[in-house]
């Protein structure tokens, strides 16, 4: 098993970002698309990926990001602040080490303890992408069902599977 980091996504970060997010491989179940340009990256770090509530990037232990991990609040009303949703990314070649299982296991057990009105940590996945699935089983996270229709995937409705830990 690797030994990982999570921490903070600086600019300076671009290059290692890069690595995934210019991966179709990667993006292939991500709600987002591969970025074509560096210059495109650097805004959304900017932009985006440093004011996120709670984005992480996942580093080996000579500080080389290899992934992000996020959780985000669910706040379409304000009935449902007690729950947030982690997603995740790897790249490529680190796929099949445990590391991304590592990093949610390490962010379900940080954001718990920052965020102390979160009672429920949920997880979707396309129905397709069992890597993903196993990530969260093999994390802790129970399976829920599967959600029929529930997001928009690069211009398709999909079907998604739903898991969550709840304290």
């Amino acid at each position: 098993m690797t030994n990982i980091t999570l921490r903070p996504i600086e600019l300076s970060d671009v290059d290692d970002f890069m690595m995934w997010a210019t991966d179709e491989r990667v993006t292939r179940f991500c709600l987002w698309s591969t970025y074509p340009s560096k210059e495109q990256a650097v805004d959304y770090i900017k932009n985006h990926a440093i004011p996120h509530p709670w984005l992480r990037l996942i580093c080996l232990d000579d500080n080389r990001a290899v992934g992000s991990i996020t959780v985000t609040p669910c706040t379409d009303s304000g009935y449902d602040r007690c729950r947030a949703e982690i997603g995740y990314v790897v790249a490529h070649e680190y796929w099949g080490r445990g590391i991304a299982t590592l990093a949610v296991k390490m962010a379900a057990a940080a954001i718990f303890k920052e965020w102390p009105h979160l009672r429920r940590l949920q997880g979707v996945a396309d129905v397709d992408n069992r890597g993903s699935q196993r990530v969260l089983e093999k994390s802790g996270f129970e399976r829920e069902g599967v959600l029929r229709n529930y997001v928009e995937l690069k211009g398709k409705i999909v079907d998604v599977v739903m898991y969550s830990i709840v304290v």
